[in-house]
């Protein structure tokens, strides 16, 4: 049996197989959440939904972030050789060839800037332009060089909901700037209770994405409970504005319970499970801020 038959034979290309590295590739499940967020910052900003602008927002912003994450793996396909959540992704295996990569990562990238940009308004293209850029070509390579790249990731990982107010309206303003700040903050309890999580594995690769020195300690804790704090006083900045009510800021409190509990547990412990705790919980949390603004102002 020649290398090339035991190849095919390791890696049998199906349809079903190849759509399953496409999805790994494109990271569908965290591209959906990027592309869920966008949907409720649209919703918040329009009073009466154009369903064909909301499917070429979804089509344009999923086609973007699978782009993005796409050059991630392009870019990191050795460092993910080293960690065991990312040793199976299709171009560490060999399912998946870096030129076609590269085509595949390119052409979404390109065709879902070109739908926002001419099918709903330019500042939405140039939007995802700056979030790709950012994403692929200066969070990426500073993963392995600094913590503060965490602080730059949290720039195009603030996009969504606010691109999708701008798809609705083609312009900017105080309130898609609160959405920006609130997925913005947000970001930071959520990455590191992820990095806390994975910490060990990301070591293999030489990330180092903890906000101390010290990796898993005091100030890293004090950081995550202190940022979840931070995210519940910008979340409540809708409601100070006015642009929701009394509805609205009852859920964005029990939201923030439900995110600041772990948080103080793991500030006590310092425990991967609490630090699992306030990842699941960061989950859920925008989406129920994002519902409750919407579903307070219809």
């Amino acid at each position: 049996m020649d290398l090339t038959t035991e190849k095919q034979l390791s890696f049998p290309t199906t349809i079903s197989s190849k759509l399953a590295d496409y999805a790994a590739f494109f990271k569908l499940r965290l591209a959906s959440l990027v592309v869920f967020s966008a949907i409720l910052g649209y919703l918040i900003a329009v009073d009466t939904i154009v369903w064909v602008d909301l499917i070429w927002l979804c089509i344009g912003g999923f086609l973007v972030t699978g782009s993005s994450n796409g050059y991630n793996q392009i870019i990191e396909r050795e460092l993910d050789k080293l960690m065991d959540r990312t040793k199976v992704r299709p171009l560490v295996t060999g399912r998946m060839a870096k030129n076609e990569a590269l085509i595949v990562a390119g052409i979404s990238g390109a065709v879902g800037i070109l739908i926002l940009w001419f099918f709903l308004n330019q500042l939405s293209g140039i939007l995802a332009l700056i979030s790709l850029i950012l994403y692929v070509a200066v969070y990426t390579p500073l993963k392995q060089k600094t913590p503060w790249a965490v602080f730059v990731g949290a720039f195009p990982g603030a996009i969504p909901p606010m691109l999708g107010w701008v798809a609705g309206t083609g312009h900017f303003g105080l309130e898609p700037g609160l959405l920006f700040a609130l997925q913005f903050m947000w970001q930071f309890p959520h990455f590191w209770a992820i990095a806390w999580k994975a910490s060990d594995d990301y070591a293999k690769a030489d990330f180092y994405l903890l906000p101390s020195k010290g990796g898993k300690d005091f100030t890293s804790a004090f950081l995550i409970l202190l940022y979840s704090l931070f995210l519940l006083l910008v979340s409540v900045l809708p409601v100070v504005f006015g642009f929701t009510g009394n509805v609205a800021l009852i859920f964005i409190i029990i939201a923030g319970g439900i995110m600041i509990y772990p948080a103080i547990q793991l500030f006590k412990n310092k425990s991967d499970k609490a630090a699992t705790k306030v990842m699941f919980a960061s989950f859920i949390y925008v989406p129920i801020v994002l519902l409750a603004w919407y579903l307070d102002k219809i």
